[in-house]
């Protein structure tokens, strides 16, 4: 059987029950904080804002301005919406060369929140699978300037399905 909420922790949920029906908690209010103890396990969870990624991107887009970074960035400049979840992961691969590139602390900083709301926002569709898309290593290389216009062409298509 496959769980389908994977973060759930039946622990938490086993300590509870073993809390409501060895103790002095088995009372009409103990009965009530259980059920929505266990209501509450099972809501998704709050996702991070796309809005925050754009904003990143700009703050990235601002400090790359007064370094040169000469580096071709691998660029997904023709995303099918069916394949904008690939596409997405290619662009968070990549911005790893530019924090490398680029040996800022401010861009490092920027881009590992970037891509930890990115990552946030794909964990409730991980499970999309995505056929006839190109890999990371077939994309055009690009300048660093083009790929991040492209990244937020990218994330845009997740704004506009949500």
């Amino acid at each position: 059987m496959r769980i389908s909420k994977p973060y759930l922790r039946s622990t938490s949920i086993q300590c509870y029950l073993c809390l409501l029906l060895n103790s002095h908690f088995l009372t009409e209010a103990g009965i009530h904080v259980f059920i929505f103890s266990c209501i509450s396990a099972g809501l998704p969870k709050t996702e991070a804002n796309w809005q925050d990624v754009i904003s990143d991107l700009g703050r990235i887009e601002f400090l790359i301005q007064s370094i040169h970074i000469d580096a071709n960035l691998y660029t997904e400049s023709d995303a099918y919406p069916s394949c904008k979840v690939t596409a997405l992961g290619c662009f968070l691969l990549e911005l790893d060369v530019i924090v490398e590139e680029s040996d800022n602390a401010d861009i490092k900083e920027t881009i590992e929140n970037l891509s930890s709301l990115a990552k946030e926002n794909l964990s409730s569709i991980v499970n999309t699978t995505e056929s006839g898309c190109k890999e990371c290593e077939e994309l055009e290389e690009k300048n660093v300037k083009e790929f991040l216009q492209s990244f937020r062409h990218i994330v845009q298509m997740f704004i506009n399905t949500s």
